[in-house]
């Protein structure tokens, strides 16, 4: 199943539903249970997701559902792949790659507060 995710910065909670065939309390739920399921939160508290949360989510659903998964073993095989790609990349947060990482962050959080401005 690959779904074709716009090339959009932000997403509401509708287009998530309506991208990945989740519903929304289950996506809601999601966020208790995974804290890399964190969409930042406009001023009136709406969710907004980015493209990575949205391939997380089908990476999720894939596990829980597919798979037959468990919470549990989702969240374990979610801590194995981070390790996984972790290692893989070389993860050094003392590196420019952190500040690299800082800067988009930046970016994209001022290109979202210059859209709630609009």
């Amino acid at each position: 199943m690959d779904v074709q995710i716009p090339d959009k910065l932000y997403f509401k909670i509708g287009e998530v539903v309506d991208l990945t065939g989740i519903k929304a309390h289950v996506l809601r739920y999601w966020e208790s249970e995974f804290s890399v399921v964190r969409p930042v939160k406009s001023k009136g508290k709406q969710r907004l997701y980015r493209r990575q949360e949205i391939e997380l989510i089908l990476y999720l659903k894939d596990l829980l559902y597919s798979q037959g998964y468990t919470i549990a073993g989702a969240k374990k095989k979610l801590r194995e792949k981070g390790a996984a790609a972790g290692h893989a990349a070389g993860t050094d947060l003392s590196s420019g790659r952190a500040v690299r990482l800082l800067r988009e962050l930046r970016q994209d959080l001022m290109r979202l507060r210059g859209s709630l401005k609009d």
